[in-house]
Formats: structure tokens, C-alpha cells, sequence
């Protein structure tokens, strides 16, 4: 569909929600990329601390445009970019992304030799971050957990992307106009509906990004919490979305507390099979960090993300199918904390 990098020109929009100090490092990390062929969109979605000065320190080095709106949530702060972009192709990003020097370059040569309507990439931890970043990105992106269900795997045309690292073309905006108003889940909807709509997708796993994620215990809860929920909601909206690998983590919390209700009653044995599982984890994460610090927290970051996730899939089960409620959600107060 098209010939040359010229032809295409990338917007990457970028929602922000009282984040200054992470706007600041991913505005860093797109001053150094090795193909300048883009613009860049910051939508501030009524943050009390902007991010406007900080955007301002780098209009003599990128291409770049700021606006400020009243609050929305992110989905809709990402069509407010997209009808301010006068790229052709559309990139969409969180604010506590950091991205490598050659993402851009890597996403317009894919482009160039085969052309996808829309297309998402993988994440990985930057050294930078802390042990705990890097145990929740080990727990977010592990075959062990919940990294399948991400969508970390490819189906040739069947590939949904995840907004965080997200880019599409503005011919599919047009068609689909963009994200839904589902307090989340938004990106996963939008794929449905993009792949529904005959549009091509694709995972360009070299197009990787550094995602810092949540920093502590409680915002990590309620971040995957709602994701858990946000299944049933799609569900609601996209019948026959939900397949079974979907309901894996509610299993894993049944299981967890039968073996720990037969451990008790009936033998401590049983106890054998979460120890196993966590010295899998340990190892597991270890071995691909190096780092042995790493592995024990992701242990903990891992039996977090299931437990949350599981429980918030029971919670969406409850609120939106036995009680009717459209489009639940629970910690919706806060949509990037």
C-alpha cells in the first residue's frame, strides 16, 4: 500500500494525566530517535499539575503540540489527539512509556515492507526502573501469569493491540471513529472493532516500549482490578469475545484457596503444589532478570496480579451479568493512578 517511509507520517498522541515528570523522560526518549519523521500530541485530560512547561522546553526539538481539556479518561483524550494530528497514521502511547531509540524507525520500515492497518507492540523493563517496576513488568509480560491473555502472542490478522503501544491508520479512525467511552477496557474494544471492521493488525515485537507501570501495591490492585472487570464488560458489549483463557486467573483464586483450605484440613501436602509453583515464578524471573532480588518480588507481583484480576473478573461476573449493570467499574476516580 505504500511505497516509501515518506508516504507515511506517524502522530504520536499521548494522553496525560498529572504525570509531568514522565512526560519529561518519554519527550527524551523521542529526541533521540534515530528517524524524526513524526509529530507529536500531548492531551493534557484536565490534570491539576500540567504538563504545558515541560512540553514548552522541547518545541525547538520536536515537532510537537500541546492542548488541555476537561477530564475524560483517556480513551476520549486519545480521539481529541487523533482529530488534532495531521499525521496519516496514528500512534498511541501512555505517558509512563520511555521508548528505545530506534522505535520509530522500526515501525515505519514494518510499515514500508508490509502494511497493517493497525498494529500494537510489546513492553519491556528499562534498567532504570526500580525492582518493584521490574517485577510487575516480569508479572504483566510472563507466560506464567496472565502475559497470553495480553495478547503477547501473535494470530497472524487475529492480533489485538493494546494501547499503551498502539498505532493505527487514520482511515481506521474514520471508520470506527475511535476509541469507545468504556471507562476501560477501551483499547481491547477498539481492536475488537478495528479486526471487525476487516482492517489488517499485526504485533511488531521489535517496536518494543519501556513501560514503568504502577509503583506500588495498591494503584497495581487496582489497575489489573479493573482490567479483570473490564472482561465481563467486553464480554457484555462483544459476545463470544470472552474465551476460556480469560477465566484462567478466577481459576488460579479457587485453586490457590482450595489447596490452602485442604492444606488445613486435610493435609499440609497440599501446600506442596503453591510452593512448586512459586519457586517457578522465582526461578522463572530470576533467570530472565538476573537478578535474584527480582525474583522473590516477582513471586509476590505475580499472586497480586492473579488474585486482582481473578477477583475483579468475579466482581464484573456479579455487577454487570447477575445484576444488569452496563459498562461497571469500580476505582474509576483515578483512570491513570
Amino acid at each position: 500500500m505504500n511505497d516509501s517511509v515518506d508516504s507515511i507520517k506517524l502522530s504520536l498522541i499521548i494522553p496525560v494525566y498529572n504525570r509531568p515528570d514522565e512526560v519529561n523522560e518519554l519527550l527524551e526518549s523521542l529526541v533521540l530517535q534515530t528517524n524524526k519523521n513524526f509529530e507529536v500530541v500531548i492531551v493534557e485530560d484536565g490534570s491539576a499539575i500540567t504538563s504545558e512547561s515541560i512540553v514548552k522546553s522541547y518545541v525547538e526539538k520536536l515537532s510537537i503540540s500541546y492542548y488541555f481539556k476537561t477530564n475524560s479518561g483517556p480513551g476520549q483524550s486519545r480521539n481529541y489527539g487523533s482529530d488534532k494530528a495531521s499525521g496519516n497514521y496514528l500512534v498511541f502511547l501512555d505517558s509512563d512509556c520511555i521508548l528505545p531509540e530506534h522505535y520509530v524507525e522500526t515501525v515505519l520500515d514494518a510499515l514500508t515492507t508490509q502494511y497493517v492497518d493497525a498494529y500494537g507492540g510489546p513492553d519491556r523493563a528499562h534498567e532504570s526502573f526500580s525492582v518493584f517496576q521490574k517485577a510487575i513488568n516480569y508479572s504483566m509480560t510472563s507466560f506464567f501469569t496472565t502475559g497470553g491473555i495480553r495478547g503477547g502472542g501473535e494470530k497472524a490478522d487475529k492480533f489485538f493491540p493494546r494501547s499503551f503501544n498502539m498505532g493505527y491508520s487514520k482511515q481506521v479512525y474514520e471508520v470506527t471513529q475511535g476509541f469507545g467511552k468504556m471507562r476501560f477496557g477501551e483499547d481491547i474494544d477498539m481492536s475488537i472493532r478495528i479486526i471487525k471492521n476487516n482492517f489488517t493488525t499485526k504485533l511488531l515485537k521489535e517496536a518494543y516500549v519501556y513501560h514503568k507501570r504502577r509503583s506500588t501495591s495498591k494503584s497495581f490492585f487496582k489497575q489489573v482490578f479493573n482490567s479483570g472487570m473490564a472482561r465481563i464488560n467486553l464480554q457484555k458489549k462483544h459476545p463470544n469475545s470472552l474465551k476460556i483463557v480469560h477465566t484462567f486467573p478466577t481459576l488460579f483464586v479457587f485453586g490457590v484457596l482450595t489447596l490452602l483450605l485442604l492444606s488445613v484440613g486435610v493435609s499440609s501436602y497440599f501446600l506442596a503444589f503453591l510452593i512448586f509453583h512459586m519457586l517457578l515464578l522465582f526461578v522463572d524471573s530470576t533467570v530472565k532478570n538476573s537478578n535474584i532480588v527480582i525474583g522473590a518480588v516477582s513471586v509476590y507481583t505475580s499472586y497480586l496480579q492473579l488474585f486482582s484480576y481473578g477477583v475483579g473478573f468475579i466482581y464484573g461476573v456479579y455487577k454487570v451479568m447477575l445484576l444488569n449493570k452496563e459498562n461497571s467499574s469500580a476505582f474509576t476516580k483515578n483512570f491513570y493512578k
